[in-house]
């Protein structure tokens, strides 16, 4: 398992960044804090994101993709957590018996369900704009959570840093 992580930290290491994937800083290197009146003044030039405002903007064949995969995970429940109150009437006028908290956690499992299914939608698309992806999306899903959860721990770490 220790050559698997390994493998992972030498192809992060190796693959380009995505257009709208924030730059990380290495975290050996830690900002110096410049000391004379030049410094602030580069302090006080435009940064990156404020010189290219699209450079961080999610590309518009990237976000399509992610729309359709939330439309179809998040719809699909939705749609089923919908039609559960129908069905449940339909049954009850007929006169089947169901107890309300039947209907209530049917219902609830379908919307949650739903919830979940656009987060998937967002994380099991293709974030490259050449790559499609797959059709269910599970390796496009490890690969993205995978670059949340480090984007995650690096600003943890950069946050513990700088206290």
């Amino acid at each position: 398992m220790a050559s698997n992580s390994s493998k992972k930290n030498e192809s992060d290491a190796e693959r380009s960044p995505l257009p709208f994937e924030p730059k990380r800083r290495k975290a050996a290197e830690k900002p110096s804090k410049p000391s004379s009146a030049k410094a602030t003044k580069q302090e006080s030039a435009p940064s990156r994101s404020q010189s290219e405002p699209n450079s961080m903007a999610i590309p518009d064949s990237v976000s399509r993709r992610m729309v359709r995969r939330m439309a179809l995970f998040c719809g699909v429940p939705s749609a089923l957590g919908i039609s559960s109150f129908v069905v449940s009437y339909a049954a009850v006028s007929h006169g089947v018996e169901l107890p309300n908290t039947a209907v209530l956690l049917v219902s609830l499992g379908f919307f949650g369900l739903g919830v979940l299914g656009l987060s998937y939608g967002v994380l099991s698309a293709s974030w490259d704009e050449t790559t499609p992806g797959g059709l269910i999306g599970f390796d496009q899903f490890r690969l993205n959570f995978g670059r949340m959860t480090s984007a995650w721990r690096d600003a943890r770490q950069n946050r513990q840093s700088n206290s």
